[in-house]
């Protein structure tokens, strides 16, 4: 008995078939690019040969098969249409089947442009340009005219599965949920600098979720904190084990009023990063490595020990530094707490594995856990 082996089919040389694109385009003296350009014309190529096989399947039979000879349906000739591609328009012949059954995939009916324009004027949209700039765009790179109204439909319709999106339902848990922001360039009127506040949640599985996006002005209080953690909880999440954030002004209440028995964790990152903003520069590698002492002890008792010996050693040149921990330290401490990591989002970890349902208790805080007092 004997056993056929499909043969392996040859991989495809993409930079020798650029190199013979490049080639070719030299000897017959045409563009690249553009209309009556070489990519213009592989892409038609590459487009029809795929509505010609989808057609192929729809039909059951190949092109000119005498298998399809009075089969009740068969291939009615083809139709004209311009479709707008990343390499500009493109001109195909769409075919078409008698009793006008055949719903092309590859370029839908009534479709005049690929997904991958739609990707290109949200690219565009994203770094600041207004609709006309886009269309100016189109119009100047790929010889093509796409309206404002064409443009402004596309970025519509993300905004609606945005919506979609940022309302959708979470987790009932997440052991940890970390708050930041990032501050990103928006047109409004101007170009501004303006805060987006992202949630990330960690779900029991360890993976990362995006619970949402908020836009602020830099100005945001307990109130706007508030609404936004009610929208989080409204939309199934009913318990976090660890939030960590960065000393938000109204931020910690507000995590505490919406999931009461939740811990606040401040960011360590946040804290380093705050406390070289009030030391010079020359004595950052040695506060550097005084902090790590701190956050790196077994206990709460032990950071405080460790925390007296960098106030007494820095105390009098930096005291804001040391009025930063202060005010920062029973957020700081709740990592101690967990043996199994130094890091507030490792300890989250065990967390995880201890509370993977609602709390019931608030841990509580061991002795000699209070912020160590000002050195005089």
């Amino acid at each position: 008995m004997t056993e056929t082996i499909s043969p392996v089919p040859e991989q495809i040389d993409t930079q020798q078939l650029a190199q013979d694109l490049v080639v070719r385009a030299r000897v017959e003296r045409v563009d690249l690019v553009g209309p009556g350009g070489l990519l213009t014309g592989l892409t038609k190529t590459v487009l029809e040969t795929a509505l010609d096989a989808e057609m192929a399947e729809h039909l059951g039979y190949d092109k000119h098969d005498p298998a399809g000879r009075n089969g009740g349906n068969s291939r009615n000739g083809t139709r004209t249409k311009t479709v707008l591609t990343e390499v500009g328009p493109v001109q195909i012949e769409v075919p078409r089947a008698r009793d006008g059954s055949f719903e092309p995939m590859i370029v839908r009916k009534r479709q005049r442009r690929l997904d991958g324009i739609d990707q290109i004027v949200l690219s565009l949209t994203a770094r600041g340009l207004t609709t006309g700039e886009v269309a100016a765009h189109f119009a100047e790179v790929y010889g093509a005219k796409v309206s404002k109204d064409t443009i402004s439909r596309i970025t519509d319709k993300v905004v609606e599965e945005m919506s979609a999106w940022q309302a959708r339902p979470l987790d009932r848990v997440y052991p940890v949920l970390f708050i930041d922001a990032i501050v990103v360039k928006v047109r409004d009127g101007q170009v501004t600098n303006r805060p987006v506040y992202v949630a990330i949640g960690v779900t029991v599985n360890g993976e990362r979720d995006i619970l949402g996006l908020w836009a602020g002005d830099g100005s945001e209080g307990a109130k706007f904190w508030l609404s936004v953690l009610t929208e989080i909880k409204n939309r199934g999440v009913e318990d976090v084990c660890v939030a960590v954030c960065d000393g938000l002004k109204g931020l910690p209440d507000a995590v505490t009023t919406t999931w009461p028995l939740t811990t606040v964790q401040a960011c360590l990152l946040h804290l380093i990063r705050n406390t070289f903003r009030y030391a010079s520069r020359r004595d950052w590698d040695t506060i550097g490595k005084q902090l790590r002492p701190i956050y790196t002890a077994p206990t709460p008792a032990a950071a405080a020990d460790r925390f007296t010996e960098f106030a007494d050693c820095w105390g009098g040149q930096y005291p804001a530094v040391v009025k930063l921990w202060q005010s920062a330290w029973e957020e700081f401490i709740p990592f101690l707490d967990y043996t199994t990591s130094r890091s507030a989002g490792s300890s989250a970890a065990r967390t995880r594995s201890s509370r993977s349902t609602p709390a019931t208790a608030a841990p509580s805080a061991p002795e000699g856990t209070s912020p160590p007092s000002r050195p005089h």
